[in-house]
């Protein structure tokens, strides 16, 4: 499957409702052919966190899309999700093998394409996400690398890798030409109406022209 697309989900704060609408916007992302979906929620405590995964693990039930939570292979075990994505600093793969299920997903990001070449043949990861690629409100503090880096990235090593940082759709036909494998976006998928999903995702599917063949699961 071409492009990975990976909804990286909004910081928020955690409260009835704003999980109720987080956990509908996962279910209409899943349903518009969104891949991944990583609840990346740093400021919830270890029960709210794991009840949120529980609740975004059966929104995406009967759907392709796979449900990652970002660095805490704990919760991604009780919630029920279908992997983990591990920071850069973060535990190695292999260790995360040694107790999670058959089929489970694991991911890591990059920062450049030397460190993606240092982590590549690292036993256990299925992915990576390389950014920031373009400057972007979620990390201001970090300057964009452009697709010059994404590129060498996507040629040195065997792992899809994933876009992130600043994806827009006006910016998805270049880092398709890098070689990236998909995207990861926040913003992309955080705002407006959740139905409106459904006509992002059939554009950012259509600007990657290629015919590799990804798969995750």
């Amino acid at each position: 499957m071409l492009p990975v697309i990976c909804m990286v989900t909004a910081r928020q704060r955690s409260s009835p409702d704003a999980d109720r609408s987080l956990v509908e916007r996962v279910r209409m992302a899943a349903r518009s052919g969104v891949h991944l979906v990583q609840i990346r929620q740093p400021d919830y405590e270890a029960c709210a966190l794991t009840r949120l995964v529980e609740q975004a693990a059966d929104a995406v039930r009967g759907t392709r899309a796979r449900v990652l939570v970002n660095d805490r292979l704990d919760i991604a075990l009780s919630g029920g999700a279908h992997g983990v994505h591990l920071r850069g600093d973060s535990i190695p793969a292999s260790r995360v093998r040694a107790f999670a299920p058959a089929g489970f997903i694991v991911g890591r990001s990059v920062h450049s394409a030397e460190e993606a070449r240092q982590v590549a043949h690292e036993a256990g990861l299925d992915y990576l996400i390389f950014g920031t690629v373009f400057s972007t409100p979620s990390k201001p503090d970090q300057r964009g690398t452009g697709v010059g880096p994404l590129a060498e990235a996507c040629v040195a090593i065997p792992l899809p890798v994933l876009a992130i940082g600043g994806m827009s759709e006006d910016r998805l036909g270049v880092v398709a030409s890098s070689g990236a494998a998909g995207f990861a976006a926040i913003n992309l998928f955080a705002d407006g109406d959740p139905a409106s999903l459904v006509s992002i995702v059939d554009r950012a599917a259509r600007a990657f022209d290629t015919s590799r063949d990804v798969s995750l699961t």
